[in-house]
């Protein structure tokens, strides 16, 4: 009777999971070793047909979910190793990427500490998307804050804006969700959708730390590859060393740029034909 209650339970959290109600993806989704052996799972809506590669075994629909998984004796699959999955989709379409949930987490239990705390100065340094190399894989880490979410999700074109594809792993009360997507490129437009603790509503949402959009009307926020752009500022910021300037007086000016000056043949200048104008 105790293992039929251990199996129900496991398959309504499945089902939940599946409808995107889950606040934990990592407990279920991903690689994880059992007694009787090693288990993989993934959620994928739009597959017809997956199979784990490496060793390349077929993996079976879990029922009432779009949940498939595969249990393999131990030692046949390197668990030190992210793991393809290779799925076909309703329109014959074949697709192959490395799992998500296989991955350890970015950001780090000091940087959470600080945050959580509100002493942290440079949270823009892991909050948003940024593309890294995460354990050997390239890719983008996502993360955002949202501490009134059950469950939170990476949307985009990448996974035809579906918010039960890509469910973010809880950082604990910290209120932070992250998760490193692997081999997603800069350049593509992301939000975030969000399911509502309490009343269970979803709201879709541009992130707050993002380091671009698209233009308007659209809002979605864009993912973009670090700045390549060269300082040659060395000589003044050498000056500035010496200087006490934080006890030093200052004067801030502050402009609305698109309505300082309008151009007739453009909807909005650039910063560059503004400067021109502006410094002058």
């Amino acid at each position: 009777m105790m293992w039929t209650n251990t199996l129900t339970n496991q398959s309504t959290e499945l089902i939940r999971l599946s409808q995107g109600q889950h606040h934990d993806p990592f407990s279920l989704l991903g690689l994880h070793t059992h007694a009787n052996g090693v288990q993989v799972r993934v959620l994928l809506p739009f597959a017809v047909e997956v199979k784990l590669l490496n060793p390349e075994t077929p993996m079976k629909q879990v029922p009432q979910t779009d949940i498939f998984e595969v249990t393999l004796s131990p030692g046949s699959i390197n668990t030190d190793a992210p793991y393809q999955i290779e799925w076909r989709d309703s329109n014959h379409q074949t697709h192959r990427f490395y799992d998500p949930y296989w991955f350890s987490p970015v950001i780090s239990d000091y940087d959470l500490h600080l945050f959580s705390e509100g002493t942290h100065h440079q949270s823009y340094q892991f909050l948003g998307a940024k593309t890294i190399t995460h354990e050997g894989i390239e890719g983008v880490i996502f993360s955002v804050w949202a501490p009134n979410a059950e469950r939170v999700s990476v949307v985009g074109d990448f996974n035809m804006w579906n918010g039960r594809c890509h469910p973010m792993r809880s950082r604990g009360n910290t209120g932070i969700w992250e998760l490193f997507i692997p081999e997603l490129k800069s350049g593509e437009l992301y939000k975030y959708e969000i399911r509502q603790r309490d009343t269970g509503h979803i709201l879709v949402k541009t992130d707050p730390y993002a380091r671009a959009y698209e233009r308007r009307p659209g809002t979605a926020s864009r993912i973009t590859a670090p700045s390549q752009f060269t300082w040659n500022d060395q000589e003044w910021m050498d000056q500035r060393a010496k200087r006490q300037w934080l006890q030093e007086p200052m004067s801030v000016y502050e402009v609305h740029l698109a309505s300082w000056r309008h151009y007739e043949d453009k909807e909005f200048a650039n910063y560059r034909d503004l400067a021109h104008d502006l410094i002058a």
